[in-house]
């Protein structure tokens, strides 16, 4: 049998060698994705993503006879430990061919790496952090992800747990759809009697004031947050860069804020799923990629509910029904009738209940592994 060797990304060529690898693991995969190489450069540049001002990783490539077959991310988030006072690493970004021996020298280099920087467990995926594409997929494998979710071959479960990876927390994504939704008395009874005792009033996002419109979902977005397991807070620059990256595909009338007597109290962004865009462009945004993103909203079926959030304070009122009632008619006028809500903690019950009154459906699962090092 052919050695495994490992070595680490050491420049630009081995780093476009780590992103171009995905294309080898998914070539006769309907389902999958691709990322636009230039985001993926983007997000591992250590330079230019603002989450590397308070972390740090290696990118390693696995090669058998010469020939790239797997690769892996040891990520070191300095301000995850911060928040939970604690010494977890992480790794992501994590592609292999179907050999345990390789996926097992892949996830031995990564723990190396991270022990060796007195980190005592290893967690993830992460590509790099919980704010990013997180988790495994292990269940849902007959649909392409919507925008910004994992997708992954199944054997990758075999490959992760036979390492000795076991499960840290499960991620759920709930299907929702708007014929459904509507026929809910619950839903409907719950927001209108939160709209009414609280005095609700839901806006959307104005572009012309991006700059304060922005400050505002900072204002909100770390608060809500913050109880979560694993939440790590976004700082201003990693909003401000995400903000940039998603401009362009904002749906103004589905970014949306909540307040009550004037003073701020949610936030939600609700995204169309431009995947069906990106799949055609087979990540290249040049020549022909702005064309196919901008033709493709026509063909777009389904929106996701990247995040909806309401501060600590004002939480368990029944807010999050007439936000999402809000979201479904805003979406239903431009053509839209599906929805993904994710990701959503198993454990979040509140955010759970709110997705079922919904008629919402877990449609796909992801986890979260873990292990010491």
């Amino acid at each position: 049998m052919s050695v495994t060797q490992i070595k680490p990304v050491t420049s630009q060529s081995d780093l476009m060698k780590f992103i171009r690898f995905q294309w080898t693991i998914y070539k006769n995969d309907p389902y999958w994705v691709p990322p636009l190489m230039m985001d993926r450069k983007k997000l591992l540049s250590k330079a230019k993503n603002p989450f590397f001002r308070h972390a740090e990783a290696e990118y390693f490539l696995a090669y058998r006879d010469n020939e790239i077959v797997g690769r892996i991310a040891a990520i070191k988030n300095d301000l995850h430990n911060s928040v939970h006072n604690d010494k977890v690493g992480f790794f992501g970004f994590f592609e292999c061919i179907n050999d345990q021996a390789v996926a097992n020298a892949l996830f031995d280099t990564a723990k190396g790496w991270l022990k060796k920087r007195g980190l005592d467990s290893m967690r993830g995926p992460a590509n790099p952090s919980s704010n990013d594409e997180y988790g495994l997929l292990i269940e849902g494998f007959d649909d392409s992800p919507r925008l910004l979710m994992t997708y992954n071959p199944p054997y990758y479960i075999n490959l992760t747990e036979n390492y000795g990876l076991l499960k840290a927390k499960d991620l759920y994504a709930y299907k929702l759809e708007y014929g459904k939704a509507i026929k809910s008395d619950k839903l409907r009874r719950v927001a209108e009697l939160a709209k009414k005792r609280y005095g609700l009033k839901i806006s959307q996002m104005n572009m012309k004031d991006f700059k304060n419109e922005l400050n505002k979902v900072k204002y909100v977005y770390n608060k809500a947050w913050a109880p979560n397991w694993g939440f790590v807070p976004l700082t201003s620059d990693e909003i401000d860069a995400m903000a940039a990256d998603l401009r362009p595909l904002a749906e103004p009338s589905l970014i949306l804020f909540g307040e009550i007597n004037n003073e701020l109290i949610g936030f939600a962004l609700v995204l169309l799923d431009y995947n069906v865009a990106f799949k055609q462009m087979n990540g290249r945004l040049f020549p022909f990629g702005f064309l196919k993103l901008f033709t493709a909203k026509k063909q777009i079926e389904w929106a996701r509910v990247l995040t909806l959030g309401i501060i600590p304070e004002h939480q368990k009122k029944g807010l999050d029904a007439v936000f999402y009632l809000d979201i479904m008619e805003r979406a239903r006028k431009i053509g839209i009738e599906l929805g993904e809500a994710s990701w959503i903690l198993e454990d979040n019950d509140m955010m759970n209940r709110g997705a079922k009154v919904l008629g919402g459906e877990v449609y796909k699962k992801y986890r979260i592994y873990e292990m010491p090092v």
